[in-house]
């Protein structure tokens, strides 16, 4: 297990800890090929068709951790991505994506770890801090992306468009500080550390199971 034994905000200690696989998901040869627009529009959705499960997952950890003292304070309402996903795959992939989308192994593999790791208030911070606080800010230039490359406005990028929240520098903010305040002691702390680090490695893996199909996507 981690220590931390740091003067700084837990947030920022949080942020330095993950730093290295952090920018491992995000410099991984899926997502640059994506950032390169180098991928077709399919090579997008079967990106979103993973997030479409994982998220499954994620909102109903959040639906169970409502009434939490601790993990209540981080749903938000307006950050549900799995309703504007649905628009988005029907888009995408077409009016039946229901019955032909299927998760990767990787992705499985994460919707399982979500699973077991919102047991702990501080397991689903560690998930909700992954995705969340990244789409909000990196996955602006994915949808930016998609926009000027792919001609998708609306519907296919919807997954990225979080009006809801107003000012996102303001959002991310208040959201450091729950993570500041949360009451959790040094060991908590570390757990969530961990854990955080575990959920960059399942995004690190999904798109390492994404690139092995990259001659098929490329544009």
């Amino acid at each position: 297990m981690s220590v931390t034994t740091d003067a700084r905000p837990f947030s920022a200690t949080l942020r330095a800890s993950t730093l290295e696989v952090h920018d491992r998901a995000n410099y991984s040869t899926y997502m640059r090929a994506l950032l390169g627009g180098e991928l077709t529009r399919q090579g997008y959705a079967e990106l979103a068709v993973q997030y479409y499960f994982v998220y499954g997952a994620l909102e109903a950890a959040s639906d169970a951790m409502a009434g939490d003292p601790v993990g209540g304070e981080f749903v938000f309402e307006e950050l549900r991505r799995l309703p504007l996903l649905e628009r988005d795959l029907a888009h995408l992939v077409g009016p039946d994506w229901r019955e032909t989308i299927t998760p990767l192994a990787s992705t499985r593999e994460y919707v399982a770890r979500i699973r077991e790791a919102s047991a702990w208030a501080g397991g689903y911070v560690a998930h909700h801090y992954t995705r969340y606080l990244g789409d909000i800010a990196g996955g602006q230039a994915i949808r930016r992306l998609l926009e000027k490359t792919h001609d998708v406005a609306e519907a296919g990028t919807l997954f990225y468009h979080f009006e809801g929240i107003g000012s996102a520098p303001r959002f991310r903010d208040q959201y450091r500080a729950k993570l500041d305040n949360a009451p959790w002691d040094e060991a908590e702390r570390a757990r969530v550390i961990d854990e955080t680090r575990v959920a960059f490695e399942c995004n690190v893996a999904v798109f390492e199971e994404l690139a092995t199909r990259l001659d098929e996507f490329r544009a």
